[in-house]
């Protein structure tokens, strides 16, 4: 094998790839990256056997040409050392040989790096896929749902189902959800299906985390196909491969309120800038519990008192608060990822009650909510 090619493009696909790539594996050879050439381009592989990823680099791309394949063949090198290699190379282009029993060269302009490869015959192949089943969603859209929900997976292995986002696709919507059984995070939106088929499958939390670091924030479509223990992410010279969680994901439309007591209408920056600064001493503590109540003249106070560092009292004037008055402590963390990761900049919050489940969602907006459960303070 032998070619010639830009670096940057290079170090792009290297990074990518190496999203997929970890340390602690039982089989040796997925601690490395595989190189396949082609008279089409490059290939790059990085897998850890629960996430796989492909990037493709064309020979030539809207008339320039990226890479000079001048023999065909395919190489696995260790991913530490070869992308730490590439990202330090001097010159624009690379020239990568390889050699009888492995050996590989790397060079670039007065550098050259001797590596010793491993048999590509060896590296496990990637899932074949049928791609009978699939559905297309903007690349944007779909960066946005994974960020609005991914961060409620739990992280405790207790319940392995509940480290990962439940998609269920249903009459061309997808709807996503994830929850720790503290809090709960839900997205819906309309997605393009051919056939109307429907789905029900749980992604780690930790693969839709790695996909959204790669993908970009454009238009462009990406085609999603889903098999009974894979999920398939297909961008322009992308794949990325997800196993899926085994079991049934619970049934979480009962713990989202129907009704409630206290409506409170607020900015949503306010809010959690309020919020972030009486977490300050929470966090001392052990808990990071603030307390909300609400007050005359539609102002709400957000406190926190731990008794060996001090206490702090913040008052927000909210748009309007409809409903009983309201005492309720829960998770400054919590509350902030919440806010975080809505979108407008006026919320509403629902509340059922200071031991009930309560609701967060933007204004005029019913594709996105969170739930957080309150905590008891005695």
């Amino acid at each position: 094998m032998k070619f010639i090619i830009q670096r940057d493009r290079l170090v792009q696909s290297v990074q990518d790839v190496m999203k997929a790539v970890t340390s602690r594996t039982t089989i040796p050879i997925l601690t490395g990256i595989k190189i396949t050439a082609t008279t089409e381009g490059v290939t790059l592989t990085g897998s850890d056997s629960d996430i796989s990823i492909q990037s493709f680099i064309p020979k030539e791309e809207t008339g320039d040409e990226i890479i000079e394949v001048r023999q065909a063949g395919a190489i696995v090198l260790q991913a530490k050392v070869f992308s730490e290699i590439v990202k330090k190379l001097p010159t624009d282009t690379v020239e990568i040989e390889v050699l009888g029993s492995l050996q590989t060269v790397i060079r670039s302009g007065k550098s050259e790096f001797n590596l010793i490869g491993l048999d590509s015959e060896e590296y496990p192949h990637l899932p074949q896929i049928e791609e009978n089943n699939k559905f297309q969603i903007a690349t944007d859209l779909l960066k946005a749902m994974i960020r609005q929900t991914h961060f409620a997976v739990s992280t405790s292995e207790t319940r392995p189902i509940l480290t990962g986002v439940n998609w269920k696709v249903e009459n061309g919507e997808l709807n996503c959800i994830a929850t720790d059984s503290h809090r709960l995070a839900l997205r819906k939106s309309k997605v393009e299906i051919a056939n109307n088929e429907g789905y029900n499958v749980v992604i780690p939390g930790k693969s839709l985390n790695e996909l959204s670091k790669i993908i970009d924030d454009s238009h462009d479509l990406i085609d999603i196909v889903i098999t009974e223990n894979q999920i398939l992410f297909k961008a322009k010279h992308l794949l990325f491969f997800s196993r899926l969680l085994e079991g049934n994901y619970p049934d979480t439309s009962r713990l989202i309120p129907n009704e409630s007591k206290t409506d409170v209408t607020v900015n949503t920056k306010e809010f959690l800038h309020a919020i972030d600064r009486a977490s300050l001493l929470a966090r001392e503590g052990r808990n990071n519990v603030v307390k909300l109540s609400t007050i005359e003249g539609g102002i709400i106070e957000i406190s926190s008192n731990t008794p060996e560092v001090g206490k702090v009292v913040e008052e927000i004037q909210s748009e309007a608060i409809d409903g009983e008055d309201l005492k309720i402590s829960f998770s400054a963390k919590y509350m902030m990822d919440a806010l975080k990761a809505l979108e407008g900049t006026d919320i509403r919050v629902s509340f059922t009650g200071a031991m009930r489940p309560f609701v967060i969602r933007p204004l005029h907006d019913e594709t996105i909510l969170q739930l957080i459960l309150p905590v008891r303070t005695y």
